[in-house]
């Protein structure tokens, strides 16, 4: 079989079949087996993936950013990926879609694409169409195609569980402020807590009171969804809200640790163990003994600690003395 002739670089990785006939590329060569076409009038060049390695979450946010960015060639002006794509686009935490109490291939589920004011509704197979305001709706470009702002995002995911949806506000609004060992300080953060609230007060909106109530709970210094989730467990049972991502030292200014969620006037820390810690556990094991040989009172919160927040709010209560 012939080698097939190179395509123009310009037209990148994913490209539409019209951008294609327009630089000169016969539709013969659109065709070749070298080029997946995820969807009708799209052409990706780009090798398969390999996410086997990645865990059943990941896997489904990986695979739903590759279907958005396949589909991003074929957004047609007034047009951007949003809602739920637009999420996976800007790497956000996101529920896991289940059926049947499996998880769904993330290949199969749609794109999320929006139609700003009157123009028209996406008709294709796999994608989710919406109308959108402009009042209320702010896109950026992304390699040079539009996708929902961070904040825009955030709102059109008011369907959401209210944890989710306040673990995505936290990941936007992160800050990234100095500390021992920490990367990425000083870099602007996606999106800030006042453009949260700009964004779900400007126009009608579809789940208010929802965005409303997350909005109150997003913080700026929250590192992962469980850490967001967590919190909000001991929020909403009346304890005194924790100190997030907090560095603790010792008596002679030694740092001992970074805690997830600390009281440190009581020497209280709570600290997530999952599966993302495997290759740490030595290192974690030993910064857990510093912290305890200092006085600390660590709770450390498994799998089976998160899935039972009831326990886990009754440790906390009695760690506090309260």
């Amino acid at each position: 079989m012939r080698t097939p002739r190179p395509l123009p670089g310009t037209l990148g990785r994913r490209f539409s079949v019209r951008a294609a006939v327009e630089f000169g590329v016969d539709r013969g060569r659109l065709r070749r087996r070298d080029l997946e076409a995820p969807f009708r009038g799209a052409r990706d060049a780009g090798a398969a993936s390999d996410l086997s390695r990645l865990g059943v979450h990941d896997k489904q946010v990986v695979e739903r950013r590759i279907r958005a960015k396949q589909y991003a060639p074929l957004l047609r002006p007034g047009q951007m990926i949003s809602h739920d794509s637009a999420v996976a686009m800007w790497g956000g935490p996101m529920p896991l879609k289940t059926e049947n109490g499996m998880a769904v291939d993330g290949a199969a589920l749609p794109v999320h694409v929006s139609t700003v004011g009157a123009g028209p509704l996406v008709r294709a197979s796999g994608v989710a169409a919406h109308r959108v305001s402009a009042r209320n709706t702010v896109f950026v470009l992304w390699n040079g195609h539009p996708i929902a702002s961070p904040a825009s995002a955030w709102a059109q995911c008011a369907s959401w569980d209210l944890l989710d949806l306040v673990a995505l506000g936290d990941f936007f609004c992160r800050v990234h402020r100095p500390g021992p060992g920490r990367k990425d300080v000083g870099r602007r953060p996606l999106a800030t807590i006042e453009e949260l609230r700009t964004t779900i007060e400007t126009g009608r909106r579809v789940g208010i009171a929802r965005l409303r109530e997350a909005v109150e709970l997003v913080r700026e210094d929250s590192w992962s969804p469980r850490e967001s989730k967590i919190r909000c467990h001991i929020v909403f049972a009346g304890l005194p809200e924790p100190h997030l991502n907090h560095d603790v030292f010792d008596s002679f200014g030694r740092f001992l640790g970074c805690v997830d969620l600390a009281y440190p006037e009581q020497k209280v820390a709570i600290e997530y163990q999952g599966l993302q810690h495997s290759e740490t556990y030595a290192q974690d094991v030993e910064r857990l003994a510093a912290l305890r040989a200092a006085g600390w009172t660590v709770i450390e919160v498994t799998s089976a600690l998160f899935a039972d927040p009831e326990e886990l709010i009754r440790r906390i209560r009695a760690a506090l003395g309260l």
